[in-house]
Order: C-alpha cells, then structure tokens, then sequence
C-alpha cells in the first residue's frame, strides 16, 4: 500500500473546492479588506460626500454613514464581512466614528502587505500591532482633555463635529443644544462617583414636512395615533394609564368551525354573549382605576364603544419599541392579563392632544419616572431617516463624552500626535517589532490624509504641515477643512469623543491582525477573484472585490 501510494498527492477535497496557501491567501484577504475600507473613505469628514444605495427590491437610501452603507452593501466575501464587523462594534460601543475605524484597518493591512514582501514573518507583525494598539491606547488616554459633565459648551461641540458633513449639518446649532439637553436630562451620577447617561430614557422620534430647525426636545414620550373614538377624552391631567400588550378582542378559533343556528333566538344569545365577555374586558380596566389604555394589539369595535362611555381613552397598535419607552417614563408594568391589572401596575401621566400635529405628548406625572423624546423633523423620509442617523450618533458620543470626562481635538489631530508618539516608542523596540509599529504609526496617518483628500486639498501637503506643528509641540494642531489651515482645532470647536477614537485604533488593530494571522483559506465554492471585468470593486479589487461576486462592485 505504501509503495503505491509513492508520489501520489493525497486528495482530501471535494472536486469543487478551492484553497488558497499562504502569500495567495494574505493578498486576497487583504484585497477584500482595503477594497471595504476605500469604499467608504470618501464620506470621511465635514467634505466627505453621500452614497445612494439602491436595494434590489428598489429602496433608496441616501447616507455618507460608514455603518449604514456597509450594511445595506451586497457584501459576499468572507474577509469583507469581517470588516464590516469593525464598523458594526464601532457603531455599537462608540455610536460615531465607524468610518474610521474601517479606513484604519485598511490602511493596517496595505502596510503590512509592504512588510510581508519584505520577508517579515506574519506573527512579527501582529506582535507589533497589538505593542503599539497599547501603546495608542496609552497615549490617547494621557493626551485627552478632562471636561465637566455640566461643560454645556463643550459638549455642543463634540455633537456638531459628529454631526458636520452629514444630513443634519444645516441645522447643527439647533439639534446640537437639544440632543445636549436630552444627554442631560437623563444623567445620573451615582454615590460611587461615576456619571451614567441611560439612553434608554431618551426616544428619537421623526415627522416629515416641516424643516430640521422645527425639532424639538419634548418631556415623556409622543405617540402619532389617533383616539380609538371620538368621544373620548384627549386631555387629561394626572392620569392613571394602564399598559396592555394583548388584544381586547374575542380569541378566534383556531380551526374553521360551523354553528347551526334554528332559531333567531339563538344568534341574538351568541351576540348578547360577545358583548358580555367584551363589556367585562372594559369592566375590568375600569375597576383596576385606569383613565387611559394603550393596546399594542387590535381592539374590538365594541370595546372602543364602551371605553368612550366610561370616559377613558384608548390606543391601539403602539409599537413594542414605544410600550418598552412609555413603561420606563410612566414607570408602569405592561399587563398580559387584565386580571391581574390593579393600581400597583399603573402609571401616572400628563396627556395632550396636538390636533394639528395628531400626536399625543405622555409626560409621566410620577415621582420616579423621567424620560424625554428628541422629535426630529425633515421635509422628505430620506432627509429625515439621515438626520436620525446623524442625530443618533451625536447623542452616543455625547453620552460619552458625559459618562467618561474626555474628549479630543479632531481634525486629524489625536492620529498626527499619537503617530509621532509611536514613532518614538518604536525606537526602543528592538526586533522586526519596530518596523510593525512604524507602520502602525503611518496607518493612523490615513485619516489626516483622506481628510485632506476629500476636502479638495493635497493629503501630501497637509500631513507633512501636521507633523511639523506637532514635532513643535503643538500637539492639539489638526486641519481645517474648511480653510485648509493647520491650527489648533479644540480652540476652533472641532471635538471629538476619546473612547471612539481609542475604541476606533483597538478595533482596527484586532481585524487587521485577525485577518494577517490566516494564511490558508479553504472553500467548498468558488474563490476565484476573476469577474467579467466591468463590475470591478472599488480600490481597484479585481472581479467585484475578490470573490464579492460584483455585488460591492455593482453597487458602488
């Protein structure tokens, strides 16, 4: 047996398997990598501009958010996904600051494929990436600037500068003071002495037809829903409001079931039942003491007509994301059995009616309840779903800029200064390790030049002024987009969160070594990077973003 099987190669694969070993497999999943993150480099900045995503059922959307347009992207490359989960955990730990973190983890990956063509071994270069991720992480927390929860001014910055270069820019004076107002609003500080900002109190709400400089902050909640009848009650103060997530409707039968009815005094006996069993349902809402009933579900027609005469006011179909706000504000239960509703499941609350608006304000009346509803407005749906993006991003990095105490100079400044730290650092590393960190330092460079880049002005140019005003000790110097100056940018109002930016650099720096440390891939389908060659993805990936089947390719 072992004479025969001389010289033969063993097979071990499926006939439609492919493999990828070794330097094949580092530059294909780099490839994929940097073709993600030049995908979305040019929304980067107040200059960057929008994508149009248009999806294969027809939906349009309109954003320059790095997160939203990777998500909506047709991406079907394994190392692409990987990427998009940069800016997925980004958008989840720091709200902001997605794009970043995935131009980062491109730049990373063509720095090291300039290592592994110089022999230097994989493992040396991970090793010095995650010396210098510390290392950042380090410096950032040295190179911050402590702020007081209560610095209002400060705080409107860093929610301008999130919102700068997106949908929300034209009105960033008006929607920066409310979303401080509603961070504020909903701050605790606790006896141990940390700051906690409970987002869970703030909803962000949207209306189109009127202009963004027509949000406003509004206490409690907003629902857009009409009274179940219009003889109910719409303005009532100090109401006992009872919160049910069932219908209050009759159950149907589940399998399809036919009554013989002989005499008509039978049919009136099995009306005269439903309206029993339907006027107990009221009864019992009533007895449990509540003025106001909002339904997640449907409510029967005979319901809505005995709720009216007994003067309480009902809603249905409220979404399941406003029954968990209004519980908080209201500090209410949500009720599955009216049987078991009485006083102690009940919240109290302030309601009015706005005809004009049809929407109702719910502003909780009890001691410990609190909650507030940003209302965003916009003249079309695709304006008003970027201000929330835009609106929901300024809110989480102003709930950390509040909840930590730091924040950075923006501009390019905390990469330029961080970069020169590296480079100082890395004279004291001894091994392949050094030139890793060198290169790390450089990849943090990117986000100063594609800065520069998408604001018209020459990257080259710009970095080589950064570095010299930091090499001068003027370590809070970063670019003007606007002037194309280099000048101290926390003076100028361009703030940014330090736990985006150190989250950004780690983030980054643990892809890219994840995607450095795999040197064979196995495939039971196709892996080629060959397409038809008019669906190329972007960054110049061969055949739709090597192996993305064109769909990046076709939609960028």
């Amino acid at each position: 047996m072992s004479q025969q099987m001389q010289g033969q190669p063993m097979i071990i694969l499926g006939e439609d398997a492919q493999r990828m070993k070794d330097k094949s497999a580092q530059e294909h999943n780099i490839s994929a990598a940097r073709a993600v993150a030049e995908s979305v480099q040019s929304t980067l900045g107040p200059k960057g501009m929008d994508k149009m995503l248009v999806t294969s059922m027809g939906g349009v959307t309109i954003t320059n958010d790095g997160v939203t347009i990777l998500d909506e992207m047709d991406i079907d490359n394994p190392t692409a996904e990987m990427i998009v989960d940069v800016a997925q955990t980004q958008e989840n730990e720091a709200g902001d600051g997605t794009t970043t973190a995935v131009a980062i983890t491109g730049e990373l990956l063509k720095n090291a494929e300039d290592l592994l063509d110089q022999d230097i071994h994989p493992t040396a270069i991970i090793r010095g990436y995650n010396m210098a991720a510390e290392k950042a992480s380090e410096e950032i927390e040295d190179f911050a600037i402590d702020i007081d929860a209560d610095d209002e001014e400060t705080l409107r910055q860093v929610a301008e500068t999130s919102m700068t270069g997106k949908g929300a820019e034209q009105h960033k004076d008006t929607l920066a003071q409310l979303i401080v107002d509603a961070a504020q609003s909903v701050t605790v500080h606790t006896d141990s002495g940390d700051t906690i900002v409970d987002l869970a109190f703030v909803k962000v709400e949207t209306q189109t037809g009127k202009s963004a400089g027509d949000s406003e902050l509004l206490e409690g909640a907003v629902l857009d829903k009409d009274p179940l009848h219009e003889d109910m009650p719409t303005n009532l103060d100090d109401a006992s409001v009872l919160l049910v997530d069932t219908p209050l409707e009759l159950d149907e039968t589940e399998a399809d079931s036919q009554v013989s009815v002989t005499d008509p005094d039978q049919l009136q006996s099995f009306i005269e039942q439903e309206e029993k069993q339907l006027k107990e349902m009221v009864d019992k809402i009533a007895d449990a003491g509540a003025d106001v009933v909002l339904c997640q579900k449907g409510v029967d027609d005979m319901v809505q007509h005995y709720l009216a005469k007994e003067g309480i006011l009902g809603v249905q179909r409220v979404k399941s994301s406003d029954m968990e706000f209004l519980r908080e504000v209201l500090d209410a239960d949500v009720v599955s059995d009216l049987d078991t509703a009485g006083d102690a499941q009940l919240g109290q609350a302030n309601i009015t009616r706005d005809e004009d608006e049809e929407l109702f304000y719910i502003e909780g009346a009890g001691d410990v309840s609190h909650g507030v509803t940003l209302l965003i407005r916009g003249s079309t749906d695709h304006v008003v779903d970027e201000l929330e993006r835009g609106v929901g991003d300024a809110l989480d990095v102003v709930s950390s800029a509040i909840s930590s105490g730091q924040v950075l100079p923006g501009g390019g400044a905390p990469e330029v200064e961080v970069a020169r730290r590296l480079r100082q650092y890395a004279d004291g590393v001894s091994g392949r390790e050094q030139l890793a960190i060198e290169s790390f330092a450089d990849s943090l460079e990117v986000v100063p030049r594609v800065l520069a880049a998408n604001a018209g002005l020459d990257s080259i140019d710009t970095l080589v002024d950064l570095r010299a005003a930091h090499s001068e000790g003027q370590s809070r110097a970063g670019l003007n987009v606007f002037t194309g100056d280099v000048e101290d940018t926390f003076q100028a109002g361009v703030v940014e969160t330090a736990g985006a930016k150190d989250q950004a650099i780690s983030s980054a720096s643990e892809a890219a070594n994840l995607v450095l440390k795999i040197d064979d891939i196995i495939s039971a389908g196709d892996l080629s990077t060959e397409g038809d060659g008019e669906e190329g993805g972007p960054g110049g990936a061969p055949g739709g973003m090597g192996g993305m089947g064109g769909g990046m390719g076709g939609m960028m």
